[in-house]
């Protein structure tokens, strides 16, 4: 009789194609082992089967990448012989299922995939996404995920330098938690994950193995049902300050020749990284399951295998360095055990009790996974799906502004801008010492021992992806490069965490292969590379109160340098008498009244109540330009402050560099534009700055080092740094409205 029936099969998460496919690798049926390998292999979330097909038209290369995806994180060089070592990941199922937990993992899990190439930590980040305040469930994700996030970062000694928090009823029943760890390394001392050399013995160390987080890839693989409490057994548990010691180890040993590759354990846990090992090296593996240190009593193979335990790694080491690594991992009290060897056999053979019980051809596992080329619509057909369409019936403020100042104030009270202090007062920013900036446009750490710095940012607006998915991918990119130009970095290198619901209904793939065609766009133009990544789909709920598909949420983490850090820019007023301009001012040769200014904007949506009309178009070539021409007016010491024009318009970027100073300012509407359109329209390419001496700056500008006739039609005064008012509110009003939210919210 049958071992594996139907039902086992579909509790697995394999089609019945997929399962035709594992008799036809194998010439047989599979055991039950071999059954939950092919299983989490081939899940969404390791095999990337419906987007990886995609995925393949971004740019990865430029002469700065030293390693593109396909390794545990990205590489860039950063001059002076070190490296860059970054990623984005996801923990979005296991956040909403257990928010502690959850979060808390997905910041060890992605600080391993840095560490495990060389990098001391020296910075995180987070993008995360939340249904509406008023649900019955979001007090309670909110306060655990931020706690997750905090307790695991603050304990393990990594700062929490940037990040961005928002909320929409499209995340109810499945919020997103994406985490990103920057680290540093010398250039020539990368680490991967390739096992190579016949007879190399293979190394488990770090904690024992548990029965926590079993089928935790394919819980992740899947959208969310009643019986997601259920799965609470799926989640894994993490140990920040075990974590800290497999840091400390790990770089040690890394400081010997002993490694040849290592990987970490992430999802799919020993399988995954057995696997991809393997598989990168092109040579075979055998483990003695019998060796593996497991912290309960009767695991089985299959347990072991599928675990996602947290803070494991797996290596291979030069034969006779056993001893040594030993030595140090005990030292940092972890647990260490040679558990198998390299083979030439390109199969996965598992021995337990002396009996091979798992005999699988990497082949298939890995680089021959399924890939789906999966049905989608059209741009066109995705926009009447969607109802994008032109805004009609635009609403006006008063002709003389006099409810700017009142629309302001109910703005920047509102869920998506309010002060985030009540989440990063619980994130340690200032651990290690070198951190420059926090809550500017982008997160700022010195690279220790230099003069450079590196800067880092999250940027993703899903109601723009939502509503155009391919002007909303080129957004996220140019948002992100926009932010890293604001505080005077050159933008490098992109990572990215791609969350989106369902990829077999057509409209939601559509989502996916429009985004990433915009993405790619802006990265090519920007000269701003993808080097790392993540893909998180099923992003949905059929749960009571959910509220189905997610908005397309491709999250984008940027990082880029500084030369020397004492040129950084930052965000607030600097002194009364500045001239305020912004660059970008004009819609040069599209008239006015064809431009979508408030389209799916915050100013619509909270003031109006209204999630309508077009998104706001990105020319990449003048967001290449105006990026450009903001750095060199930074590196020349023309302005005392920048901040890029982004949620809430103009009036929201005032009101945030007012509320971070303290000084009010004195502005000027524009003569053509109805003030509220003028103030809260959302257009991109923008920067507000502040010029000491406008004859200076003019003379910069004529200079010719750029054409000044563009230079001059994309800048426009705005008005002068002064008093203590913005639209007629007191400063002191604006920050208690901003104030507002997350402490009423929180202490109701």
């Amino acid at each position: 009789m049958s071992q594996i029936t139907p039902e086992i099969v579909a509790q697995h998460g394999l089609s019945e194609d997929e399962y035709a496919r594992v008799l036809h690798a194998l010439g047989r049926e599979p055991n039950l082992v071999e059954l939950g390998i092919f299983s989490v292999m081939w899940s969404e979330h390791c095999s990337y089967k419906s987007s990886r097909l995609h995925l393949k038209k971004l740019p990865t290369q430029a002469p700065w990448v030293i390693c593109g995806p396909g390794e545990n994180a990205g590489v860039i060089d950063i001059g002076d012989g070190q490296a860059a070592i970054f990623k984005m990941e996801s923990h979005n199922h296991p956040s909403y299922i257990e928010p502690y937990q959850g979060a808390a993992t997905g910041v060890g899990g992605i600080l391993r995939d840095v560490f495990t190439m060389g990098a001391r930590p020296i910075a995180n980040a987070n993008a995360l996404r939340f249904g509406r305040p008023d649900h019955p469930k979001m007090k309670h994700l909110v306060h655990g995920v931020v706690a997750g996030i905090g307790g695991y970062g603050n304990c393990v000694g990594v700062p929490t330098v940037c990040g961005e928090t928002n909320f929409h009823a499209a995340y109810d029943g499945n919020i997103l938690v994406n985490a990103m760890t920057v680290g540093l390394a010398d250039a020539d001392k990368i680490f991967y994950s390739a096992a190579t050399g016949v007879g190399n013995p293979i190394v488990y160390v770090g904690s024992k193995t548990g029965r926590d987080g079993i089928h935790g890839a394919t819980m992740a693989s899947a959208d969310f049902g009643e019986d997601a409490e259920e799965k609470r057994p799926t989640v894994q548990v993490g140990d920040p300050f075990t974590e800290k010691l497999l840091i400390e180890a790990c770089l040690e040993l890394m400081a010997t020749d002993a490694i040849v590759a290592i990987q970490d354990m992430g999802a799919a846990g020993l399988t995954s990284s057995s696997v991809e090992m393997a598989t990168n090296g092109e040579t075979g593996i055998r483990l003695d399951m019998n060796m593996v240190p497991c912290r309960e009593e009767g695991m089985t193979p299959y347990e072991m295998m599928l675990s996602e335990s947290q803070e494991r790694m797996l290596m291979v080491l030069k034969p006779g360095k056993e001893a040594m690594a030993e030595a140090i991992f005990r030292k940092w009290e972890l647990d260490f055990a040679v558990i198998g060897e390299v083979t030439d056999s390109r199969h996965m053979v598992l021995e337990w009790n002396g009996e091979v019980v798992c005999d699988i051809p990497l082949g298939p596992l890995a680089a021959d996974a399924p890939e789906y080329d999966r049905p989608y619509i059209s741009k066109a057909e995705y926009r009447e799906w969607a109802g994008t369409k032109p805004l009609e019936n635009v609403p006006n403020g008063a002709e003389d502004g006099s409810d700017i100042g009142a629309d302001l104030l109910k703005l920047l009270a509102c869920p998506d801008l309010a002060s985030r202090k009540w989440i990063w007062e619980q994130y340690d920013s200032q651990v290690g010492a070198d951190t420059l900036q926090t809550g500017g446009d982008a997160g700022v750490v010195r690279v220790h021992g230099t003069r450079k710095a590196l800067a880092i940012t999250t940027d993703c607006t899903p109601r723009y992806v939502f509503a155009d998915p391919y002007e909303g991918g080129k957004q996220a990119i140019a948002e992100a490069y926009r932010n890293l130009c604001a505080v005077g970095a050159r933008p490098l290198a992109v990572t990215n965490c791609l969350n989106f619901a369902n990829p077999q209904r057509p409209e939601i793939m559509a989502q996916l292969v429009h985004a990433l065609e915009g993405m790619g766009e802006a990265c090519r133009t920007l000269d701003f590379p993808i080097v790392s990544g993540n893909v998180s789909l099923y992003n949905e709920s059929k749960a009571t109160g959910g509220g189905s598909a997610i908005l397309p949420t491709p999250a984008i983490g940027g990082v880029g340098v500084i030369a020397d850090y004492a040129t950084m820019m930052t965000m607030p007023f600097k002194q009364e008498g500045d001239a305020i301009f912004l660059m970008g001012a004009e819609p040069w040769a599209t008239p006015i009244h064809a431009r979508s200014l408030v389209g799916r904007s915050l100013w619509l949506r909270e003031i109006h109540g209204r999630e309508e009309g077009r998104v706001p178009p990105v020319d990449l070539t003048l967001e290449k330009y105006n990026g450009e021409f903001i750095r060199e007016l930074i590196d020349a010491g023309l302005v005392n402050a920048v901040h890029d024009v982004s949620d809430g318009g103009m009036a929201v970027a005032l009101a945030e560099m007012a509320m971070a100073s303290g000084l009010g300012a004195e502005v000027d509407n524009h003569p053509d534009y109805n003030p509220a359109r003028w103030w809260f329209g959302e257009d991109q390419g923008r920067y507000i700055i502040t010029v000491p001496d406008v004859a200076a700056f003019q003379a910069q500008i004529a200079k010719g080092t750029r054409n000044e006739d563009t230079a001059s039609s994309g800048l426009r005064r705005l008005g002068t740094v002064g008093g203590d008012c913005l639209f007629g509110v007191q400063i002191g009003d604006l920050k208690q409205a901003n104030l507002g939210f997350f402490r009423e919210w929180m202490e109701s």
